[in-house]
């Protein structure tokens, strides 16, 4: 089955830029196979801001510790090989729909704002490792990236 778009999920992103990271090999693998085949890829200011925090935070609070250069090199690598979906009202507006209508809490939140991006520009995949919490937006498909050939 071909994949038109896909939109990448911070936690892949993340493996992606980390060689040492024992899943390192499974994203490698998945991003190329989709890219292979044509797939689109994206990333939203969301996923970037989100693993800025997780490459630049201490990892004596479970983080990378990674210096802004670092951290920095890493977000451009990323930029010049996918797309970005850029941020807009109709985003909001989406995601406000969402968590009321399926009860969002919590962190999950930034979870429904992902699903809202990708509804209002008709990306219909995810590219993640936490398959269930997207499994219940309509309309969009979780890949886990064992699942992509």
């Amino acid at each position: 089955m071909a994949i038109a778009s896909c939109l990448v999920d911070t936690n892949i992103l993340l493996r992606a830029t980390r060689r040492a990271d024992p899943q390192h090999r499974v994203v490698s693998t998945s991003l190329t196979s989709l890219a292979n085949q044509g797939t689109l890829l994206y990333y939203t200011p969301q996923n970037i801001a989100e693993l800025w925090n997780a490459m630049t935070r201490p990892a004596t609070r479970n983080g990378l510790g990674l210096s802004v250069a670092d951290a920095d090199r890493q977000v451009r690598a990323i930029e010049a090989g996918m797309i970005l979906l850029p941020d807009n009202e109709a985003i909001y507006r989406e995601w406000r729909r969402i968590v009321v209508q399926h009860g969002v809490l919590g962190v999950q939140v930034h979870d429904a704002r992902l699903a809202a991006s990708m509804i209002v520009h008709g990306v219909t995949s995810i590219l993640t490792f936490n398959v269930a919490d997207f499994s219940r937006f309509i309309g969009l498909t979780p890949l886990h990236p064992n699942t992509v050939n």
